[in-house]
């Protein structure tokens, strides 16, 4: 390591961003959310100040997410949340360079989101992109030995993409990319609630429903929570008791999606690493594996068992972070998994 290395891992999520410095762990943890002054384009506040803006903004101020489904949906907002977020990092150090950063994308990437997400990095400040693939970085994060020939297989669900891979000699055999995630079931979640309820409840309400109380697989007890919202016809304040036992009604059917994807991964990998994946268990991460049931459901469906790892949401920042020790051997620039697997398909 030179003296003066300023290496990332960044964990680039639809609802998170993670950073990860060589050396010394995540320091940088904060919701990817933006408010910015629209009258002026200047960037008010970012991270969880303004995540807590989402909703209750004035006219002139507007707080979004620069990022849907894994990928970059407004390069200049995502550019000046990475600068923010870079400063961040190096403000424990005097002197600073600009870093080398590995940055995880969706294995569905098409060519052109790389590109995206390279030039959002370099025009934030950093020196040199590297990118890996997420289920990869989430294997590695979560501790799981990729590096023989036995198969691993890793569930990774984030909140714009779920991805589903299986590993074995440091590189992905099989992979596969969903846009169902943890934003899908907020957004059931809302849907369900004005339709059947006639009450409007925010982006940031659902998401609350989802970790109290919802679930994917049926809970031995039924649990309850108390929901404020707008009514949708009078637009007066309004409060409902939302059960876990309807909200599983509403998320059963993504979760299915997603099983299906596990299954659909499965009946393409080889026998023999099928085999490995049969013993060594499949392995969860994301914060949207943290639903709960999911491992159960997944269980369920599979057959194999399915296990959720340590702290879910930091596995993939953890993963870039590990990969900061091969960087120098890394290929930088687009690595379109999906071309080259056609290639050899």
């Amino acid at each position: 390591m030179q003296l003066f290395s300023h290496d990332l891992g960044i964990d680039l999520g639809t609802a998170n961003v993670l950073i990860y410095v060589d050396g010394k762990g995540i320091v940088v943890r904060e919701p990817s959310v933006v408010a910015v002054d629209k009258n002026t384009g200047k960037i008010l506040q970012v991270g969880s100040a303004a995540r807590n803006m989402l909703g209750r903004t004035p006219g002139n101020v507007v707080a979004m997410h620069p990022l849907k489904d894994g990928v970059i949906s407004d390069h200049e907002m995502t550019v000046k949340m990475l600068q923010a977020l870079f400063r961040e990092t190096a403000r424990s150090s005097l002197f600073t360079p600009k870093p080398r950063v590995v940055i995880c994308v969706p294995s569905g990437v098409t060519e052109v989101e790389e590109r995206t997400v390279i030039n959002a990095a370099i025009d934030a400040g950093a020196r040199r992109v590297y990118l890996i693939e997420e289920p990869l970085a989430a294997a590695l994060g979560a501790g799981l030995d990729i590096k023989g020939p036995n198969g691993q297989m890793v569930v990774d669900i984030g909140c714009g993409t779920t991805d589903v891979a299986v590993m074995s000699l440091n590189g992905v055999a099989v992979s596969s990319s969903l846009k169902i995630a943890g934003s899908t079931f907020d957004d059931a979640i809302g849907r369900y609630v004005r339709r059947k309820h006639g009450i409007v409840i925010g982006q940031v309400t659902a998401e609350d429903v989802k970790i109290q109380i919802g679930c994917v697989y049926p809970r031995p007890e039924n649990v309850s929570m108390n929901v404020k919202g707008r009514d949708a016809k009078t637009g007066m304040p309004r409060e409902l008791t939302l059960l876990s036992s309807e909200i599983y009604e509403v998320l059963r059917r993504p979760a299915r999606q997603i099983a299906d994807e596990v299954l659909s991964v499965l009946e393409e990998t080889s026998p023999e690493l099928v085999a490995d994946i049969s013993e060594n268990g499949i392995t969860l991460t994301g914060g949207g594996s943290q639903i709960w049931g999911m491992d159960k459901l997944l269980t369920e469906r599979t057959g194999i068992i399915c296990t959720l790892a340590d702290d879910p949401d930091s596995c993939v920042a953890y993963g870039c972070g590990k990969s900061l020790a091969w960087i120098n051997h890394m290929q930088e620039g687009p690595i379109n998994i999906a071309r080259k697997r056609a290639m050899r398909g």
